[in-house]
């Protein structure tokens, strides 16, 4: 969809808000709206600081510095036919705002300069020049052990954080849920497979065809649209891992809520997999992470096993380099995770 379509869009369900666009002088008179420019402070140019999924993310520079801004629009900003609720950047807000309490966390996160709900925006500072760790996906490429170190660091405090309050995102929940545990195991959910590998589409089968599958799946998504008893982040992906100058920030939290801390623990491992790491790299992965009380290693394998099969055979295609049969592979050992609840290991 074009611009002129999509802020058409944007306007007929918020016709008094403010459109974020590649529009230094539109920028500007917001800004100074808002005062979240200093003084004699003047917008000077506009950037994408990077590949964005939900949001529309913007770089702005200044005559006297950077920052960026975010904002979110009632759909997922790649894929504009996904509806998506407005106020995913709130939560995201809430959730840098409550983890601040602690260093641990804090010094994983972007500073939140400013946070304008009424327009779905928000205003970090910049982190300069960085990239996500999807890389990883591109064959060769490992996780270092001291990257590994530090994220297991970031999700351990995160699941003993004591957060007594947070929102409970259930449209973010609700849109999740869809494209985690349903769409991507029904048999005709209109994603040509085929076009991201060739024979993908008939590898599926054993999977979308599979009841008791597609039964033991529902089930975890019933685990994951409740209330649980630690904060998550939600995304934990390489794509949220930001590698910056000053250190490895976790980004994009607008999918956190009060739920298990085995969906991040799944996710990342699921990742690591996908990414070519190896199961050493699972190994090392569980036992480096500190778990909080009532930790299941069941859900832990049916998560992490969902997590492979939804972004194989679903909406959310990641970089992958993996042949079919890698991924026929990947798959199979996913289905083994959910439906014996557990992961072997070597």
């Amino acid at each position: 969809m074009d611009h002129a379509r999509l802020k058409s869009r944007f306007h007929s369900f918020y016709p008094d808000k403010f459109f974020l666009e590649y529009s230094v002088s539109g920028v500007n008179e917001y800004l100074s709206g808002k005062n979240w420019l200093l003084d004699n402070e003047n917008v000077t140019g506009l950037e994408k600081p990077g590949e964005g999924n939900m949001n529309l993310v913007l770089r702005v520079k200044t005559n006297i510095r950077s920052f960026i801004l975010k904002q979110a629009r009632p759909w997922v900003e790649k894929y504009p036919h996904i509806p998506a609720p407005v106020e995913r950047n709130h939560v995201e807000t809430e959730y840098y705002l409550i983890i601040s309490k602690d260093k641990i966390l804090h010094a994983f996160s972007p500073e939140v300069l400013g946070y304008d709900k009424d327009n779905f925006m928000v205003m970090y500072n910049d982190l300069g020049d960085s990239v996500d760790f999807s890389y990883l996906y591109k064959n060769g490429n490992r996780l270092l052990p001291d990257e590994k170190k530090d994220l297991l660091g970031y999700v351990s405090a995160l699941h003993h954080f004591d957060s007594p309050a947070f929102p409970f995102n259930g449209s973010m929940r609700e849109l999740n849920h869809e494209y985690i545990f349903r769409i991507p195991f029904q048999e005709d959910n209109g994603i040509d497979l085929d076009a991201v590998q060739p024979g993908l589409k008939t590898a599926s089968l054993p999977y979308t065809e599979n009841l008791p599958l597609r039964k033991a799946i529902g089930q975890l998504g019933k685990y994951y649209l409740m209330e649980g008893p630690v904060l998550i982040h939600g995304d934990f992906f390489p794509g949220s891992w930001l590698k910056s100058g000053s250190g490895i920030k976790i980004i994009d939290p607008e999918f956190g809520f009060k739920g298990y801390g085995e969906f991040d623990l799944g996710v990342m491992i699921a990742h690591m997999l996908m990414a070519g790491q190896g199961m050493e790299m699972v190994e090392s992965i569980l036992e480096d992470y500190d778990p909080p009380a009532g930790f299941d290693p069941r859900l832990l394998a049916g998560f992490a096993g969902t997590e492979v099969l939804r972004r194989i055979l679903g909406v959310a295609q990641l970089p992958l380099a993996l042949s079919l049969e890698d991924r026929i592979n990947l798959m199979k050992s996913a289905e083994e995770w959910i439906m014996t609840k557990k992961i072997e290991l070597l």
